[in-house]
């Protein structure tokens, strides 16, 4: 018997609305759900293929402990045995830093995830955390905490209401969207033009987005920085620098007109491979515009100069009054985000406030660099001991970080290794003990992390929409115990970890004066959470803590769990608002324009006025029927367009010898790689490109369907030695290469 379920879709970061079909315990459909607050219905490939993503047999369903050298299926008991026996002796022997963490791109679209590695990283004491954040979006973050002090103040593009939008380094209609969570964002895009509005998108390849443009500028990979600079040089020339309402909440507005001075259009035209005319055009069309916003992605961070192309997407913004201002780029504001404080000046953000042991790479938002992992692992120094053990949460480095090979060696010398993933991917078949999650339709649902970067304000909730599975256990239960077995407390009651952040955050509640519960008793607040779990009740604390909360009884009308639960559609909160300056968290509580960080690397910046690449380039690119490395395991997920080809202009292809369809050899400074060509002009001359996330093909692995069609590892071609120095992140676009037919 058939019935519907409601989920919200953790494949990307569009988190749309789905009604599920369920028969039994299997799902069999999904289709969009219209009443959704936020999604309205819409749907892309990745959520109509839920069940199939949910339903895949290569999924584990038990954990797997290793044995005789031999991974094998073990109790849940063995295997946080295993963990607790593995784990503990290094940190006690070698300290807490030679523990290691990384987490992958599937941690945010979880509850687990959102709620429990913080705890396991504050509990392990270690400052040797990876993230997917240093191979996609860490210069944003660095941009943001250097402007605004806060490197989660990521402002967003006012999509449903901006007359022009700038998008650089972006494609959303194959993406869904990035550090912008918009469900539906090709109809947003649509919609704009309807609607009068302008689209301009800067780009190397004619992308699916660039097509839709009313202004595509075929951009030299690489030089994003250097052509907002100019951009942002000509306001000031021209006299098109307006503040308009941002005035008394920016300082250095002068300073950075002196440090831009030398990037005009003419000076960095051929750079940028762009001509002056047509950066000047873009400045003014900008600047004329009654709202614009300018919106960068991975493209424009995954570059030598990401945290200089993030900041001066901003400056951009800024210096033509688009920040705080609807139609422009706003800050969103969360319902589980904190009750926000008052204006005024902050703690502000630091960098570097340790640094990486072999390559002294600095921190950037207590992360280092991914592109650091294997040398911190397989590299002695007199500076401390190398990492020896590893606990990978949804992630697969050996394909998502720069030379895998050097990677994949490296793991096999670890001491231990304790992998929390759905797969026997590339990464976790070097684990000693794999920890598999249930499937998506047997978990709740809520975007902690997307809805702070969503374009408008609202809430949702999804429970599991089908029973937990016999053998399986709850992805936070499992989380948790990680916790206890990684910090000592092996065999303590799981529940304890999720008490322990209530005392804590409750605790440190009460006394912050702006909050709704200053001066009550904690214990009795705890009294009166609700939920069904440890999960459940952390969230109804996040909730009536918030910005939109009931404040435990404060506000009656406010947001709590049972409140969220009986609209399961979601809330709608409204339109982003000019917020300004309540989210400032500089010293000086202004956004301040021009950090020293920033002006220190300008010099690295005005060297690239003079650099020229001799051959071909190498950028990536993405598909909608996909997400990095773990969907490719899925039939309807790949195939048609979604294949793993080196695309190659024509012109490049006669001078070279390539034909449409033959294997040509593609050499980096990491390794080589062989992939059939794809002749097209979608792609600019000089410049070849390889989606990321490929190169199923190592032996060990648990993934069927991905083995029959492998494609190859682009970050093999990388050493992992070219980095953007401000926030550690993966210099993957932009990179010189060699490329020749096969014989």
């Amino acid at each position: 018997m058939s019935r519907t379920a409601l989920r919200i879709c953790p494949l990307c970061e569009a988190t749309c609305g789905l009604t599920l079909t369920v028969e039994g315990t299997k799902v069999t459909g999904a289709r969009g759900d219209r009443d959704d607050v936020f999604s309205k219905g819409f749907i892309c490939p990745k959520g109509a293929s839920f069940g199939a993503v949910d339903g895949d047999p290569d999924r584990l369903r038990a954990p797997l402990v290793r044995k005789d050298g031999e991974l094998r299926e073990a109790s849940w008991q063995e295997a946080f045995d295993a963990v607790a026996a593995g784990l503990r002796p290094v940190v006690e022997r070698y300290g807490p830093h030679s523990v290691g963490v990384v987490l992958g791109n599937p941690n945010v679209h979880t509850v687990a995830g959102g709620l429990y590695p913080a705890v396991l990283v504050a509990g392990l004491g270690t400052r040797s955390l990876f993230t997917a954040s240093t191979v996609d979006q860490m210069p944003k973050h660095v941009s943001s905490g250097l402007l605004f002090g806060d490197a989660n103040a990521i402002p967003v593009p006012d999509l449903d209401h901006t007359d022009h939008l700038l998008l650089i380094g972006a494609n959303p209609l194959e993406s869904n969207g990035s550090l912008c969570t918009a469900p539906d964002f090709p109809g947003k895009l649509k919609a704009l033009k309807a609607r009068g509005g302008t689209l301009t998108v800067i780009d190397p390849r004619r992308t699916r987005t660039a097509r839709l443009a009313d202004r595509h500028v075929s951009i030299r990979p690489g030089t994003d920085a250097l052509l907002l600079a100019a951009m942002t040089s000509v306001l000031f020339e021209e006299g098109l620098v307006d503040l308009g309402d941002l005035g008394p909440h920016v300082e250095g507005v002068e300073e950075v007109r002196a440090a831009l001075r030398d990037f005009t259009p003419d000076a960095v035209a051929e750079a940028c491979d762009v001509e002056a005319p047509v950066i000047r055009a873009l400045a003014r069309e900008l600047a004329a515009a009654p709202t614009a916003a300018v919106y960068g992605r991975i493209g424009s961070c995954t570059v030598p100069h990401g945290t200089l192309a993030s900041w001066l997407v901003d400056v951009l913004n800024i210096l033509t009054g688009n920040l705080d201002r609807p139609g422009g780029a706003l800050f969103p504001l969360a319902a589980t985000d904190k009750t926000p404080r008052p204006a005024g000046p902050g703690r502000g953000f630091a960098l570097a406030r340790w640094h990486s042991r072999v390559s002294e790479h600095p921190e950037a938002k207590g992360e280092l660099p991914l592109s650091a992992l294997a040398e911190e692992i397989d590299t002695a120094t007199e500076e401390g001991e190398p990492i020896r053990a590893l606990i990978a949460v949804a992630a697969n480095p050996v394909l998502s970080a720069p030379d895998g090979d050097r990677l994949d060696k490296a793991l096999d010398s670890l001491d231990f290794m304790v992998s929390l993933d759905p797969y026997l991917n590339e990464t976790s078949r070097h684990a000693d003990v794999v920890l598999p999650p249930p499937p998506p339709s047997q978990s709740p649902h809520h975007d902690f992390a997307f809805n702070t970067l969503a374009v408008r304000n609202q809430v949702r909730y999804t429970r599991p929409a089908v029973p937990l599975e016999p053998g399986r256990m709850a992805e936070s239960e499992i989380f948790a115990r990680l916790v206890l077995a990684a910090t000592g407390m092996h065999g303590a009651d799981p529940s304890a970890v999720d008490t322990l952040v209530l005392d804590q955050t409750l605790g440190k509640a009460v006394k912050e004066p702006h909050s709704p519960v200053h001066g009550r008793d904690p214990r009795e607040l705890a009294t009166l959470l609700t939920g069904d779990n440890g999960p459940e009740r952390r969230l109804d604390m996040m909730l009536r803590l918030g910005p939109y909360g009931d404040g435990f009884g404060v506000r009656p009308d406010g947001l709590s769990l049972r409140k969220l639960l009986a609209h399961p559609h979601g809330i709608d909160l409204g339109p982003l608002r000019p917020r300004l300056p309540q989210p400032l968290k500089t010293r000086s509580g202004r956004v301040e324009l021009l950090p020293r960080p920033i002006a220190d690397d300008l010099p690295r910046l005005r060297e690239a006025l003079a650099q020229r690449p001799d051959g071909l380039v190498l950028v990536g690119r993405r598909h909608l029927r996909s997400n990095n490395s773990w969907m490719h395991n899925v039939p309807a997920l790949t195939g048609g367009s979604n294949r793993c080809t080196v695309h190659i202009h024509p012109e490049d292809a006669e001078r070279l010898g390539v034909r449409d369809g033959a294997p040509v050899r593609v050499k980096g400074a990491g390794g080589e790689v062989t992939a059939p060509a794809e002749v097209t002009d979608g792609v600019r001359r000089g410049v070849v490109s390889l989606p990321h996330g490929w190169g199923h093909d190592r032996p060990g692995t648990r993934m069927s369907h991905a083995a029959t069609d492998p494609g190859v590892n682009v970050n093999q071609l990388l050493d992992g030695s070219l980095l953007d120095p401000l926030s550690g992140n993966a210099v993957l676009n932009g990179v010189p290469v060699e490329l020749a037919p096969v014989t």
